[in-house]
């Protein structure tokens, strides 16, 4: 048996630097693209007014994109500290979209980013959009390639084993780039992104109102939140809907599980709007269902099935008896490469070898399983159903919430152009919101996958370094109190501008009647 304590305690260090680094990434996404929309404004009309917006929004990109550089630079280390022999075993195909990563996108933003902040009184008005949109574009790449990345330890699609090399390798890099996950992945993390800038912005600009500061900025970058915002919550919406869809074909344990459903039900299967999973009796009780819902999103048919838990574990096991087959053929190619019966063995049942590398937690040959086991490394592959369940939850009312906010935003900010108090403090209280969603969406994507840290083809538990508690635990500790200090900085830092406020040290320009046209007492 393999003692998974270093595997969990790795899980755990990359888990908070991963999710640390993602408090920066959705608002660089998002404020990139708006800071376009208002440089593009103020190149358009001239008014020095969009120009001060433009600046002090940028002056908060600023700050976030150095620590979001800072924190994203520790995870790079991890992948040869914590997991060296995930690296070995796929850095062929894994490390070829980081590379590309940094040489087309993030070279390009780290290049360029320097112009945007100091090059107003060296550039052109065109030429320093230009540079604001590249900045822009080098964020939104890099992302893209990031996530094709990860949707290739989702949906392992463009490569197979080579037993001569013990190492899985790239049969078609065209299908690794161009995976649908990573599509869904991409346009869904990016809208969220999108979103989290512009109630970052609606929140800022909404606290001014009510203090009665910095009016004009303020009330003309709500306008641009609100509209923005609403056009990207939506798209979240249908672009989560497509994320759904794609986990039909090669995540159906994760599907089930996030919508705990034990059994397989009648096409079209119904969507779970409330629930208490109970892992223990296999149920879930208290269960308020939407007819057809999941079955559409699923499948986009009304006869399609979606998979229940308790039929995906029978597969499940079926694929680790098979995957013994496939060892046990590796083991012979091993010792003999000119083997042919072994290799012809190995052929026939390859996709299933890392079903068969489960049972490595219970035994140190899976030829030597029993039954028993088999059975045990077959529920493995089930993940925490009340986790990614409820996660899921929050993340859809959170989003659906944003749709609401967005839109009283808009109407009140375009049609009525007055806003009445209380929306302004719950667009406040609101800017935790899109965080929270992002790291509960994380959350979903990454543990929903487990076992696995590639889908079906490498257990998580396998993919570590050889280090001990001591050593990964005493890197926990280290990591925490640096990322603390650093939150710390960046809130200090972020706060700090919002006090000073566009016009800096200067006095503000006075509200005067702006102020009341703007908020309904």
């Amino acid at each position: 048996m393999i003692d998974t304590t270093v595997a969990d305690l790795s899980r755990w260090q990359f888990a908070l630097t991963a999710m640390y680094h993602f408090l920066f990434v959705p608002l660089t996404l998002g404020l990139s693209i708006l800071l376009v929309i208002m440089e593009s404004v103020y190149v358009m009309t001239g008014r020095q007014v969009w120009k001060d917006i433009t600046k002090f929004w940028g002056t908060l990109f600023g700050i976030n994109f150095v620590l979001g550089v800072a924190t994203g630079v520790t995870m790079e280390f991890e992948f040869g500290m914590n997991w060296s022999y995930y690296s070995h075993y796929v850095g062929d195909i894994f490390g070829a979209p980081l590379a590309i990563e940094g040489l087309m996108a993030f070279f390009l933003e780290a290049t360029l980013v320097g112009l945007m902040f100091f090059g107003w009184d060296k550039l052109s008005k065109v030429a320093h959009l230009a540079t604001t949109a590249a900045v822009a574009l080098g964020s939104n790449l890099s992302a893209l390639w990031i996530l094709i990345a990860n949707a290739w330890m989702q949906n392992p699609v463009g490569s197979t084993f080579n037993p001569d090399t013990m190492r899985m390798e790239v049969t078609d890099f065209a299908a690794v780039i161009f995976n649908p996950v990573a599509q869904a992945k991409f346009v869904h993390t990016v809208s969220a992104g999108y979103v989290t800038a512009a109630i970052f912005v609606l929140g800022v600009s909404a606290y001014y109102l009510l203090k009665n500061k910095n009016v004009g900025v303020a009330r003309r970058s709500m306008a641009v939140a609100a509209s923005f915002g609403l056009a990207s919550a939506l798209s979240v919406v249908v672009l989560g809907d497509e994320s759904g869809y794609t986990l039909t074909d090669n995540q159906k344990m994760k599907l089930a599980a996030l919508e705990a459903m034990w059994e397989t039900e009648k096409a079209p299967a119904g969507l779970n709007i409330f629930g208490i999973p109970d892992v223990e009796e296999r149920t879930t009780h208290n269960a308020i269902k939407i007819p057809y819902v999941l079955g559409l999103i699923a499948t986009r048919s009304l006869d399609g099935t979606v998979e229940g838990i308790l039929p995906l574990v029978a597969v499940a096991e079926e694929r680790i008896e098979n995957g013994v087959v496939a060892y046990d053929a590796v083991q012979k190619l091993r010792e003999d490469p000119n083997d042919i019966s072994a290799r012809e063995t190995f052929e026939a049942s390859k996709r299933d070898l890392g079903y068969g590398l489960l049972l490595k937690r219970y035994v140190a040959d899976p030829r030597q399983a029993t039954k028993e086991q088999i059975q045990k490394a077959a529920w493995d592959t089930v993940p925490n159903v009340p986790v990614l369940f409820w996660v899921f939850r929050i993340m859809v009312g959170i989003g659906f919430y944003f749709i609401a906010l967005f839109a009283g935003s808009f109407y009140f900010a375009s049609v009525q152009q007055s806003a009445p108090r209380w929306l302004l403090r719950l667009a406040v209280i609101s800017i935790p919101l899109p965080w929270i969603a992002a790291e509960v969406g994380w959350l979903l994507a990454e543990h929903g996958r487990q076992p696995w840290i590639i889908e079906g083809v490498l257990p998580t538990f396998l993919g570590v370094s050889s280090l001990n508690a001591g050593q990964v635990m005493g890197t926990i500790i280290g990591f925490t109190a640096l990322y603390g200090v650093l939150a710390i900085i960046e809130i200090t830092l972020m706060l700090r501008a919002i006090g000073i406020g566009p016009y800096g040290h200067k006095t503000a320009k006075p509200a005067g009647g702006a102020a009341a046209a703007m908020i309904d007492r």
